[in-house]
């Protein structure tokens, strides 16, 4: 099959950093499955990459769901709190937090540069958006999740377990694969899964500015990774569909406190990208 269709009526969802990208990929899919989505981020006007909160929530409306923008700095605790408190008082349960938010247009400046060329601007840039936003979230997300047995993604890389891109990149996702092994063991005699997601190479917004060379081919360099064809990239529905059937499965417990790769899910649970194929470039 494609997709998962329907399951999650009635569920609500937030996905940090789904102005574009990968976090709007899995508002949608989450919307086409019937939930009702906030959608955090700071965008509220078109700049140089398309994309804002709400024509986002927008989207996620035309799929079917309820998109609801929120105008959010993942930098401002008291911003993400109010967030969780609107939440609560308006719908009374939190079921689905995804941890998306990261800044790649700012990280995407230093691929491929030593350590001693990369400013310590950058690691707190990373840490702050990346790694401490996600944490934020999950402290005011949790008591709702826990009451509903809710689920927890938080979008990493294998940039985790070996080198990609630069040194502060992959020392990031791996705070953040250990803040998924971490979570699951605080959470461990609640029903809440905490797992971290790992796409391979996604076709944003960003990589879309790639221009074809004389062959027609987008063709892109990730430092530790190797070259790809954008033509083969997954794009951010197919990392949408992952967390919708993890969503989704009532078994999904057995997965928490580790890291999967969106083409391994799409094996187990039968979903493909938009195209109809399983995408692997991990």
């Amino acid at each position: 099959m494609s997709g998962i269709s329907g399951g999650l009526e009635g569920k609500i969802a937030v996905v940090t950093g789904a102005s574009r990208g990968i976090g709007k990929g899995i508002a949608l899919e989450l919307g086409a499955a019937g939930a009702t989505v906030f959608v955090t981020g700071r965008s509220v006007a078109q700049g140089k990459l398309p994309g804002t909160v709400h024509t986002t929530a927008a989207d996620i409306d035309a799929m079917g769901g309820v998109g609801i923008p929120f105008v959010c700095d993942h930098r401002d605790d008291d911003a993400v709190r109010r967030l969780f408190e609107l939440i609560r008082d308006e719908h009374g349960r939190l079921d689905v937090l995804v941890n998306n938010v990261y800044n790649s247009p700012a990280a995407a400046r230093w691929l491929g540069k030593p350590f001693w060329e990369v400013p310590p601007a950058v690691w707190d840039e990373s840490f702050d958006v990346g790694v401490r936003s996600h944490y934020v979230a999950g402290v005011y997300a949790a008591p709702l999740l826990i009451e509903s047995g809710g689920l927890i993604v938080n979008i990493s890389s294998p940039g985790a377990i070996g080198y990609m891109h630069n040194a502060v990149y992959g020392v990031a996702k791996s705070a953040v694969d250990r803040l998924t092994v971490d979570m699951a063991h605080d959470l461990s005699g609640t029903e809440v899964t905490v797992v971290s997601l790992w796409p391979g190479i996604v076709d944003t917004e960003l990589l879309q500015r790639v221009p074809p060379d004389v062959h027609g081919r987008r063709l892109i360099t990730l430092p530790g990774a190797g070259t790809f064809d954008l033509a083969e990239a997954q794009t951010p529905r197919f990392c949408g569909r992952a967390v919708v059937a993890l969503a989704t499965d009532t078994g999904r417990h057995s997965r928490t406190g580790s890291p999967w790769r969106v083409a391994d899910l799409a094996e187990h649970y039968g979903f493909t990208d938009i195209d109809g194929r399983i995408r692997r470039t991990d």
